[in-house]
């Protein structure tokens, strides 16, 4: 993918989303053009939905995390994060506080 638009990493809601799929390894695997145009700032959510529908349900909870802090219209379940390993619950944890601040 081609470098980041500067605005894009100072605007909470795309720098949480951001974060999640640069750090993670199923979300940063599909961090492509196919799916994002930054530079028009359109996520082709349906796509990444149906992409997940095979993968487990951590990285379906990471999708969907990033989704939510993205716009909050894509629906996200708290009680998911009892699911997710060390590493996954920190990033997690990482990009709420870029979305909502500290």
């Amino acid at each position: 993918m081609a470098a980041l638009p500067v605005h894009l990493l100072k605007d909470r809601y795309w720098a949480s989303l951001i974060h999640l799929f640069r750090n993670n390894s199923k979300l940063k695997g599909v961090f492509t053009s196919k799916y994002f145009n930054l530079e028009g700032e359109k996520i082709k959510i349906h796509a990444l939905k149906k992409l997940a529908g095979p993968w487990s349900h951590s990285e379906k909870i990471m999708l969907n995390l990033a989704l939510h802090l993205f716009n909050e219209r894509n629906k996200f379940t708290l009680s998911d994060f009892d699911s997710l390993d060390e590493h996954n619950s920190k990033i997690a944890y990482e990009a709420i506080r870029i979305r909502f601040g500290n």
